[in-house]
């Protein structure tokens, strides 16, 4: 592996890009603001197992595709923003229970493990990140073979990721404990999660680059 001053590095550089406001970050406070806790952490867990693609992709030498195939990078940000809208309309038109309980069923938890493990895979640029990124801080000299000290690195920006996903859920959901009790928070909570998951995928779709 790298020096103990580059690994430093790499967990500060981390860090910085975990914690940061990002479209992770947004979705899973979204989930957690429509659908409850719950939900938010099955939509952490998506985003997390999804970016175990990206990062064997990385390993692998995969991401350098959409390198070289612009078009296919295109085709697939569209996928994947047009995938969120449609979660975010979804999220607007649902509606209660039969209870009338201002709580997501457990349909719509496992639906949210789903959705976002979909639109992690879908997110092209999670793969270029991890691809510009993780060679940085590789040794090619090291006693791992670079494609191990790849999957290692990036085990390690999953688990950053995630733990920042965790912060928001808890957050989010503390922020919008008591708006839920009501049905009217509810409804409000809905329009809330929905809007910011149809804002996420306009400004993925529209976003250069």
């Amino acid at each position: 592996m790298a020096s103990w001053e580059t690994l430093v590095a790499f967990a500060t550089v981390t860090i910085l890009v975990a914690y940061f406001p990002g479209p992770a970050l947004l979705y899973t406070a979204a989930q957690t603001i429509s659908h409850g806790r719950k939900a938010g952490l099955m939509a952490m867990l998506g985003i997390h197992l999804g970016c175990y693609l990206h990062v064997f992709a990385a390993a692998f030498g995969l991401s350098a595709v959409f390198r070289h195939v612009p078009e296919l990078y295109m085709a697939v940000k569209i996928a994947g923003a047009l995938y969120l809208v449609w979660i975010g309309i979804g999220m607007i038109r649902s509606r209660l229970g039969a209870a009338d309980q201002p709580l997501a069923p457990a349909k719509t938890v496992k639906r949210a493990l789903l959705d976002s493990f979909i639109v992690e895979v879908l997110n092209p640029k999670v793969a270029l990140f991890f691809i510009a990124l993780l060679p940085q801080f590789v040794d090619p000299a090291g006693s791992l073979p670079v494609w191990a000290q790849l999957l290692v690195l990036g085990v390690i920006v999953n688990f950053a990721f995630s733990s920042a996903d965790l912060v928001t859920v808890f957050g989010a959901s503390f922020v919008v404990g008591a708006m839920k009790k009501t049905r009217a928070g509810f409804a409000l909570g809905r329009w809330i999660g929905g809007s910011l998951m149809i804002g996420l995928g306009l400004k993925l779709a529209t976003d250069r680059g």
